[in-house]
């Protein structure tokens, strides 16, 4: 295992996510195998993994849990333990003592190495920004007590919305974690995010390095090409090695949910060994074979005219990521468009389609999308259906 500096700590550059932790065979998310779990952390320790991350959300509720057990058989000081504040799920009213008191039992510690403001975006900053909830001055003084020895942010959000938490947070934000792969690259402006960090000086967590094995399986001809290039390497360690090319990255976390995975990407992780021009040329072209993409280049000549004022551009950005994989995540930006930024605002004029330099038929693909998200609960129910969880859980302990 190598490891990257941060503040004079000394992290292993391969994380341990516990969002898709083994789960017992026919059971659900809540019912995790703690014995497969015990066994990937034992590896993980033994092969020098020693940054474990967790949060409220994980496992309807449950990995803190999971997590805290099976660290807690190993020396407080062998390991640093990540988890967040979840400002993110829409409810009535925040209560961060509370909930951070509660993520402290549940962990079995009584302090975090590392915490984050979890899932900053569009539609959550105001919410960690507002003073009314006392968020930012709670958690300066817990890192100020010594309960959380480094505080950061995990960000879902463009570089606009990054500056806004910061113009806040900027006095304790110490780090940021970033959805960052080489898909991503382009589909969500990672790039820009990646850029926009290092100009701040803030080191960089990576989430999602092969999008929840999205980036481990390509068509035929392109993994021929990758093993003749990197023999003996697995598919996946190509997303791991690009990111060790990157500046700034410090820790790349990987939620691993099996004893398999554990051992390929500490042996990726055993030395930093970045892709080369090659490489990074093939992985690109990967990418593009999971696109299928509208050719939309961003001009925003079709905005001039909506009668609507939607944002064309950010709404067929979605429909691309969209095209790839649908996560909670586009449902969740989508919701922070607003009732009056949504797809289904379009009227049908054509204004658009007639101003596009690249002849796209912007009223189909705006149907397209409200047809697919409208098939899907809203942002706000999938909170209450977690909040509506949690409550069951807390009852049954």
């Amino acid at each position: 295992m190598y490891y990257n500096d941060f503040r004079g700590l000394k992290l292993s550059a391969l994380g341990f996510g516990t969002m898709r932790l083994p789960v017992l065979p026919g059971g659900g998310a809540g019912d995790i195998n703690q014995d497969a779990l015990e066994e990937m952390v034992g590896y993980a320790m033994e092969h020098g993994v020693n940054y474990y991350d967790t949060a409220a959300p994980y496992h309807e509720g449950l990995s803190e849990v999971a997590i805290g057990r099976a660290l807690g058989k190993y020396p407080r000081d062998s390991f640093y333990l990540a988890n967040k504040y979840p400002g993110h799920q829409i409810q009535k009213s925040y209560d961060p003592a509370a909930t951070f008191e509660g993520q402290l039992k549940k962990c079995g510690v009584e302090y975090f190495d590392f915490y984050l403001m979890h899932n900053v975006n569009e539609n959550s900053v105001g919410v960690y920004t507002d003073p009314k909830w006392g968020i930012h001055d709670y958690f300066k003084e817990q890192k100020a007590l010594g309960r959380i020895r480094h505080l950061g942010f995990s960000c879902h959000g463009d570089v606009p919305c990054m500056e806004q938490f910061l113009e806040v947070y900027g006095d304790i934000a110490e780090f940021c974690q970033i959805q960052l792969n080489f898909l991503d690259w382009s589909l969500q402006n990672a790039e820009a995010k990646l850029a926009f960090l290092n100009g701040r000086s803030l080191p960089i967590w990576v989430m999602e390095p092969v999008r929840g094995g999205k980036l481990t399986k390509f068509d035929e001809e392109i993994e021929t090409r990758m093993r003749a290039l990197a023999p003996g390497r697995s598919i996946a360690s190509w997303g791991f090695r690009w990111l060790q090319g990157l500046p700034g990255v410090t820790v790349v976390l990987s939620g691993m949910s099996d004893l398999g995975q554990m051992r390929d990407n500490v042996s990726t992780f055993s030395e930093r060994d970045p892709l080369d021009e090659r490489e990074c040329a093939l992985v690109f072209e990967a990418a593009e074979t999971l696109k299928s993409s509208v050719p939309c280049t961003g001009c925003r000549y079709c905005c001039a005219g909506c009668p609507q004022a939607l944002d064309i551009p950010r709404l067929i950005a979605m429909y691309n990521e969209m095209q790839v994989s649908f996560s909670v995540n586009i449902q969740m930006r989508y919701d922070a468009l607003g009732e009056q930024g949504k797809a289904d605002r379009c009227i049908g004029c054509g204004q658009c389609s007639r101003m596009c330099p690249q002849q796209i038929d912007v009223p189909e693909i705006l149907r397209r999308i409200d047809e697919k998200i409208s098939a899907l609960p809203s942002w706000a129910e999938i909170c209450r259906k977690r909040e509506e969880a949690a409550r069951k859980q807390k009852q049954t302990e």
